[in-house]
C-alpha cells in the first residue's frame, strides 16, 4: 500500500500474569495485542472497531509506544519506533499524538486550560516566549470552536464537549501528522458527539492530518472513516473500505456488529435480522486454538479448530481472516 504512515507488523502487547504470594512468579500473559499487522495510510481516517476488551485502545497506545510492545515491529513514516531510543521518542511525540476519552482526567484541574494547550509548546520547545505561546494558545482555541478569552479559566468550568475540544486543541499544539483518538466521543451526549466528529473531520481537511479512530461504536466510525479495522480478542480479523465493511463484510464477527447498529427507519429496524452472538468472549490469558472466534461463530466448521486463518485479500482488496473465504486466487478449502 503506497504511502503508508504508520505500520504494524506481528505486533504483541502482552500482560504477565503473577502468581499470588511472596514471589509472584509469572504463571501466565494477558494477550492483549496478539499479532496484529496493520497500516495507516496518511491522510486517512482508519477506524478501528470492536468490542470493549479486545485490545483496540491498547494496539493504538503501542502504536504511540505509550506501552511496551512485547513484540513486532512499528514504523512511523518510515523509522522503527520499537528500536527509538529517548531523543527520537520524544521527537516521535511532537508528530504522533493521543486524544483520550475522558477529557477532563487528562487535565490537570489546577491548571488554567491555556496553560494546558501550551505545555506541548514548552516540551518541544516552540513558539518561544510568552506572547508567542499566548498567541498561538489563543489560535488553538479558536480552531476548535472556543473563544480565546476561555484560556484563563480552569477545567470544572466547562462542558464534557468543550472540554473534548481543550483536550483537541492541546493535542495539536506542536502541529503533529498522526492522531490516534482512543475513544473521544464516548463519554459525550449524543448531539455533542455529532459536533465533535464534525470538527474532527474538518481539522483533518484544515491541516492534512492523519486518523486512526478507536471506538466500540460502528456507527460513528462508519460515519467519519475511509477505511475500517475489525479488532477481535486481540487481532485485527477484516480490513476493508467503510463502504465494503459496512455493505460486504466478509467475517461473521463484523456481520453480527452491523446488526446491532440501530437503522433510522422503523420499518426496516423491525425487519432485519438481529445475529445474538452465542456464549462468552474467551479470555486473553486462554485463547481458543485455531481461529480465534470459533466458540462464538454461528458459521464455524471443520478447519476452524485447526488452523488460524491468516489476514488476507478475500476479493476487491478487502481483507479478512476467515475460512469462509479463500485466498484470492486459491479454492475454499473445506
Amino acid at each position: 500500500m503506497s504511502d503508508v504512515l504508520v505500520s504494524a507488523r506481528g505486533l504483541q502487547v502482552h500482560f504477565p500474569v503473577r502468581s499470588r504470594g511472596l514471589r509472584r512468579r509469572p504463571v501466565g500473559a494477558v494477550r492483549a495485542v496478539d499479532g496484529v499487522d496493520l497500516d495507516v495510510v496518511r491522510g486517512e481516517t482508519l477506524g478501528l472497531v470492536g468490542e470493549s476488551g479486545c485490545g483496540k485502545s491498547t494496539l493504538g497506545n503501542a502504536l504511540l509506544r505509550l506501552v511496551e510492545p512485547t513484540g513486532g515491529t512499528v514504523t512511523f513514516d518510515g523509522q522503527d519506533v520499537t528500536a527509538m531510543d529517548a531523543r527520537r521518542l520524544r521527537a516521535l511525540r511532537r508528530r504522533a499524538v493521543m486524544v483520550f476519552q475522558d477529557p477532563y482526567a487528562s487535565l490537570d484541574p489546577r491548571v488554567p486550560v491555556g496553560r494546558a494547550v501550551a505545555e506541548p509548546l514548552e516540551i518541544h520547545g516552540l513558539h518561544p516566549g510568552a506572547s508567542a505561546r499566548s498567541a498561538r494558545v489563543a489560535e488553538l482555541l479558536d480552531l476548535v470552536g472556543l473563544d480565546p478569552g476561555v484560556a484563563g479559566r480552569y477545567p470544572h468550568e466547562f462542558s464534557g464537549g468543550q472540554r473534548q475540544r481543550i483536550g483537541i486543541a492541546r493535542a495539536l499544539a506542536a502541529e503533529p501528522d498522526f492522531v490516534v483518538c482512543d475513544e473521544a466521543i464516548a463519554s459525550l451526549d449524543v448531539s455533542v458527539q455529532a459536533q465533535v466528529l464534525n470538527l474532527l473531520r474538518d481539522l483533518q481537511r484544515r491541516l492534512g492530518l492523519t486518523y486512526l479512530f478507536v471506538s466500540h461504536d460502528l456507527a460513528a466510525v462508519r460515519h467519519v472513516s475511509d477505511r475500517i479495522a475489525v479488532m477481535y480478542l486481540g487481532r485485527v480479523v477484516e480490513v476493508g473500505t467503510a463502504a465494503q465493511v459496512a455493505s460486504r463484510p466478509k467475517h461473521p464477527y463484523t456481520r453480527a456488529l452491523l446488526s446491532a447498529v440501530p437503522v433510522p427507519s422503523p420499518a426496516a429496524e423491525r425487519g432485519r435480522q438481529r445475529i445474538v452472538l452465542g456464549g462468552d468472549v474467551p479470555s486473553a490469558t486462554a485463547v481458543p486454538t485455531g481461529c480465534r472466534f470459533r466458540t462464538r461463530c454461528p458459521d464455524a466448521f471443520e478447519p476452524c479448530p485447526r488452523v488460524d486463518p491468516a489476514l488476507a485479500d478475500r476479493g476487491d482488496g478487502q481483507l479478512a481472516a476467515c475460512h469462509l473465504h479463500g485466498v484470492v486466487g486459491e479454492p475454499v478449502r473445506g
